[in-house]
């Protein structure tokens, strides 16, 4: 048995932040000694080095506390899950480091091509499969048909700016494959305005914490809960970038803090961009 100073040390973990894991019920102590110190053995401080990693992808402590409680999932299956974000993380990595050396090369061609023709169309078809038949109308009536639709799709698709769009969605879900499979399986499209509304929601319930410690637990539960959503939302393992991107939008663009503010009251947007980024922020926890 390790005392929560023992495990602290070993670990670099704080012995507040142990304390705080025993409050919560994400890491109880194993037993107490006599003088009502807090114990752990070697099982405790195998979960506590799972969920040092899982943090390590900035998942929530309840997203956490959700995995290591779930019965269904047995040691090796979470193993599994750890190696399938690392390899994301680890793809993500090697993508950055590839862009950096053709800079270091002096690489400063204008080929901002992210996916070929070949590709896009091949984004279009899936698409045009995953479209309801409303949704078919509504852009026979603005295209005039389908195929004018599918031109005016591929046109704008091959611009540099949409193609650098295309660039950070790539970064985001971490390979060029990635991206190309979801846009393939967007799954039921019923899903994903349920999602949006989902998250409509939680928006909501975190402006009306405007004023609040945006490091606060009920602050930083509600945004966990924002990127359990989003990591759902578009089949990502990590949204890290893609929620920083929206929060400095949310912080410095006047527009969108206009007409979000009508909705959830002023400076509820730009507190919602900061709670965001006080998240996703490397924490000591």
């Amino acid at each position: 048995m390790r005392t929560v100073k023992e495990i602290s040390d070993l670990t670099g973990i704080s012995v507040r932040t142990l304390h705080y894991y025993d409050e919560i019920g994400l890491l109880k102590p194993t037993d107490k000694s006599d003088a009502g110190y807090r114990l752990y053995d070697d099982k405790a401080l195998e979960t506590l080095q799972q969920i040092l990693f899982f943090r390590e992808f900035d998942i929530s402590l309840k997203e956490i506390k959700t995995v290591i409680e779930n019965p269904a999932l047995e040691r090796n299956q979470i193993l599994q899950m750890q190696r399938k974000m690392l390899v994301a993380k680890k793809e993500r990595m090697e993508h950055l480091i590839a862009s950096i050396d053709r800079i270091l090369k002096g690489d400063k061609a204008m080929d901002f091509e992210v996916f070929s023709k070949t590709e896009l169309e091949d984004m279009y078809r899936s698409m045009e499969a995953n479209v309801s038949e409303e949704q078919k109308a509504v852009f026979i009536e603005h295209y005039g048909s389908m195929e004018a639709w599918k031109k005016n799709f591929l046109e704008k698709a091959s611009t540099e700016a949409v193609q650098k769009n295309f660039q950070k969605i790539v970064e985001w879900y971490g390979s060029k494959e990635k991206a190309l499979e979801v846009s393939r399986n967007p799954g039921n499209s019923e899903i994903f305005p349920a999602y949006q509304k989902r998250l409509g929601e939680i928006i909501k319930r975190l402006s009306e914490k405007k004023g609040q410690d945006v490091n606060s637990f009920e602050v930083k539960e509600l945004v966990g809960e924002y990127d359990f959503v989003t990591k759902q939302m578009y089949q990502m393992p990590d949204v890290t970038a893609m929620a920083l991107e929206m929060a400095a939008v949310y912080c410095t663009n006047p527009e969108i803090q206009a007409a979000q503010d009508r909705v959830y009251g002023e400076g509820a947007t730009e507190f919602v961009g900061q709670a965001i980024k006080a998240f996703y922020k490397k924490s000591n926890l």
